[in-house]
């Protein structure tokens, strides 16, 4: 069976991008040596992994890609140093979202 990371990705400028993969030492390091200059990364480089979830199930994966990238800054945050208290009562502000947006995570 096939292992799948959701990751995100801490970039030099401090914002973070929240990918999938089923390779994260590949992955990683492509973000990193990518020519694609119209990747979200490239101007961003080097980038670090600061979370990263692993799934056996690739749909449950990429439902919990999408999840992440809708959610606010301090909401990443939260996930990224475990603090889950933080993160529920973050969910619960008038005005948060768990949607999926259209811009890099």
């Amino acid at each position: 069976m096939k292992t799948f990371y959701v990751y995100i990705l801490k970039c030099i400028d401090k914002s973070y991008y929240t990918g999938i993969t089923n390779d994260i030492d590949r992955r990683l390091i492509e973000h990193n040596n990518s020519l694609d200059k119209k990747s979200y990364t490239f101007s961003r480089r080097p980038v670090e992994i600061v979370y990263r979830e692993t799934f056996q199930n690739p749909k449950d994966a990429i439902l919990w890609e999408k999840r992440i990238k809708g959610w606010s800054r301090k909401k990443k945050e939260a996930l990224i140093k475990g603090n889950f208290d933080e993160l529920k009562r973050l969910s619960n502000q008038k005005g948060n979202t768990s949607h999926p947006s259209t811009s890099p995570g």
